[in-house]
């Protein structure tokens, strides 16, 4: 990965696009060199995403309130 994948880009991104995005990201990771830019910008990017798909999740579960 040699660039971050920041949150606004992520939000037009639908659930199936972000979590393949994760294994895409994962890859990478796992091929790259500890201590390089690349692997930190993987890094910071996967939590990015994860960070992304948690908040969807939390805004499909939380129920509304009635007055």
């Amino acid at each position: 990965m040699d660039r971050l994948i920041v949150t606004q880009e992520l939000n037009s991104l639908s659930e199936t696009q972000l979590m393949a995005l994760l294994v895409k990201i994962d890859r990478q990771i796992a091929c790259s060199h500890p201590d390089t830019p690349e692997r930190r910008n993987a890094l910071a990017s996967y939590e990015n995403v994860q960070r992304a798909l948690n908040m969807r999740r939390i805004k499909r579960f939380t129920p509304t309130v009635s007055p």
